[in-house]
């Protein structure tokens, strides 16, 4: 299957490398390029991509703004946003997991590191790094916006115990194989316990799962260092 990509950049010369990059892989095709957040959103509606690669500061309607219409738009259920930015730090993270972004790319990537990822999002996996996921849990869970709902501890009764250890596990960034590795599992049965919980959850992708964990207790954030 080709994984269909929308460039979402105000950069007219990153958004050609990037399309250079990604028309150069069989399994990966650039399906349109965007400037802003609005064009974003209308190629978005027009293509129906399997991931829109986002930078979060764009003049206009910037990448927030759009992340959050995409992933609010039902026709675009199946569509992923993938947010590519120098500012992963303070509540970009935050707001963006908020509107339903699966990710984050710092824009030093390499190019080994970002097709790895387009393929990571792409097949319904998250992809949090160190410092995206560090954000996460300090603005996000520890001090949830006003009109943030948490979720109650009562959902996770919907699980098994096997779902809610992998579960607490991913909240700790841990991969598939490390959980596997963890709990002596193949890494497909990780996966399959990975999606069940999401569905009996009902959460978007992994990114929604871990936000979940922490919401219910499942899994605790540590204290920010002295």
């Amino acid at each position: 299957m080709t994984i269909r990509v929308l460039l979402a950049d105000d950069q007219a010369l990153l958004r050609a490398t990037f399309r250079i990059l990604i028309d150069s892989c069989e399994d990966m095709t650039v399906v349109g390029e965007a400037s802003d957040g609005a064009e974003a959103l209308e190629l978005t509606r027009a293509h129906h991509p399997d991931i829109v690669l986002m930078d979060i500061r764009m003049p206009g309607t910037d990448g927030l703004a759009a992340t959050s219409a995409i992933c609010a738009d039902p026709e675009l259920a199946a569509t992923r946003v993938l947010i590519l930015t120098t500012f992963e730090t303070e509540d970009y993270v935050a707001q963006a997991l908020r509107a339903g972004a699966s990710g984050f790319l710092g824009k030093d990537v390499t190019a080994d590191a970002l097709l790895a990822g387009l393929r990571t999002v792409a097949s319904g996996e998250a992809l949090l790094s160190p410092a995206a996921t560090r954000t996460l849990i300090t603005n996000f869970l520890m001090s949830p916006a006003p009109d943030t709902h948490l979720a109650p501890p009562e959902r996770l009764s919907e699980l098994t115990g096997r779902e809610r250890e992998v579960m607490g596990l991913a909240a700790e960034g841990r991969s598939n194989t490390e959980i596997a590795e963890i709990l002596t599992l193949s890494p497909l049965t990780v996966r399959t316990h990975i999606h069940r919980a999401m569905t009996k959850l009902g959460a978007r992708d992994r990114a929604q799962l871990v936000v979940i964990a922490y919401q219910t207790g499942l899994a605790q954030a540590a204290p920010p260092a002295p």
